[in-house]
């Protein structure tokens, strides 16, 4: 199964055309820059820095790559180009591996047989469905029963547009009307699912960014409802951000992980966009695992996020 399983060469493939914008628009620079270099000097940390931000890795996690990269320079003795490049990569992998679990193959599992609580929380516009919805069908590929939960009850459409979702992949849905109590729907959802024996539930929430109190005392109400049913849920947050958006995605990131505690990320629409370089950045600046990255529309372009494979991709030949 491509998202479950081995990184496969046809991943690699939609990975490497999923990220070209920003490697072609970004990263390519970066080769220009250290074409010809026999030493590290204020003017490439200069062209570097800016080369780094304007892919929207951010200033604070430019610094730091910068950091890193002088004192491997002063530690490794550089001599030319391509090991300047080759630092780099290391040097960025190394600081997505910090932040990221180097095995999720299996981290769909309860240890006491219970469904997996999966809780989806993003603005709208950002892919939140879509990425649900491609969850549920790679999940099913795999194997796992699974169960939606419309949890988002303040617009109409979000209640639709899960609901043709669950009918396009296949698997169950539990709603209710526009306007009910989000809460209501967890509870009924994962009562549902545990009856069911299902292995994963993913529940949908409101992707309006009102107050962070309000947001806080939300989702919070949706956790709390949820413990009644099983105990330890929701297992996994899952943050849904729109990383053509760039620095707007970590405002995004910045208010969510105020109002919850955001366990995972899922970075949508980078196969349109010349700013890739924000996964770095949010993983760097938030903590937070980078657990999945949107790469195109079909079902198969939500992968597990591979850090090695996406260093691969923004600096390969």
């Amino acid at each position: 199964m491509a998202l479950f399983g081995i990184f496969t060469k046809k991943n690699k493939e939609s990975l490497d055309k999923g990220l070209e914008k920003t490697k072609s628009n970004v990263f390519q620079k970066l080769s220009r820059a250290i074409a010809g270099k026999s030493k590290v000097d204020d003017e490439f940390l200069d062209e570097l820095e800016e080369i780094l931000i304007s892919s929207d890795v951010g200033v604070a996690t430019t610094v730091k790559i910068i950091k890193r990269l002088e004192e491997r320079v002063a530690r490794d003795k550089f001599v030319g180009a391509s090991e300047l490049q080759r630092l780099l990569r290391e040097e960025i992998a190394a600081l997505l591996s910090e932040n990221n679990s180097e095995d999720v193959k299996n981290q769909w599992q309860t240890k006491d047989g219970n469904p997996y609580v999966i809780m989806v929380v993003g603005v709208n516009g950002v892919g939140k469905t879509t990425t649900i919805g491609k969850l549920a069908y790679q999940f099913k590929t795999d194997g796992k029963s699974v169960v939606l939960g419309a949890g988002d009850t303040f617009r109409a459409a979000a209640i639709d547009q899960l609901d043709i979702w669950a009918q396009r992949t296949g698997v169950p849905i539990v709603k209710q009307k526009m306007g009910s109590d989000p809460a209501s729907v967890a509870f009924d959802t994962l009562t549902s699912a545990k009856a069911a024996g299902a292995d994963i539930v993913i529940i949908d929430t409101a992707g309006r960014l009102h107050n962070k109190i309000n947001l806080m005392n939300e989702l919070s109400k949706v956790k709390r409802v949820m413990q009644k049913v099983i105990p330890d849920a929701p297992h996994e947050v899952l943050l849904v951000l729109d990383g053509s958006t760039g620095q707007n995605a970590f405002e995004q990131a910045k208010q969510f992980t105020l109002a919850t505690e955001v366990t995972a990320l899922a970075i949508t629409k980078l196969d349109g966009t010349a700013k890739g370089g924000v996964v770095i950045g949010i993983s760097d600046q938030f903590q937070i695992p980078v657990k999945y990255i949107g790469i195109g529309e079909k079902m198969e372009d939500l992968q597990v996020f591979n850090k090695e494979e996406f260093v691969d991709s923004l600096f390969g030949e």
